[in-house]
């Protein structure tokens, strides 16, 4: 499990979620809660990364969710390599925070 260091993402209504940045092949074994994005990691000639956001999703169990996943054609192939995760254990709040990230970013897998 690669751990990379955190994103912030911001909602449509302007919260701020800060995102823990794993890498994408990460095998997540634990019961975890969570909103996540998948991003493509890219670094700039100056060292910083950026992230360009392709899926956000929510889950109770993102054991179970994502090594199954049914958009791994779509994050192959928009070169997908991390999975941010914002940790959330009631639902409720987790789809709210879903729809208000992706009513910001319209991310290409979320059709």
């Amino acid at each position: 499990m690669t751990k990379y260091g955190t994103v912030t993402f911001t909602g449509k209504s302007g919260s701020k979620y800060e995102f823990t940045i794993y890498s994408f092949d990460t095998d997540f074994k634990d019961n975890v809660s969570c909103v996540y994005f998948v991003t493509k990691r890219s670094q700039s000639s100056n060292g910083n990364h950026s992230h360009t956001r392709i899926y956000v999703g929510e889950t109770s169990d993102l054991s179970e969710r994502f090594s199954n996943h049914h958009k791994q054609k779509c994050f192959k192939k928009n070169n997908a390599n991390c999975i941010c995760i914002y940790l959330e254990k009631s639902e409720k709040t987790r789809l709210e925070i879903e729809q208000d990230l992706i009513d910001n970013y319209n991310p290409p897998c979320n059709d």
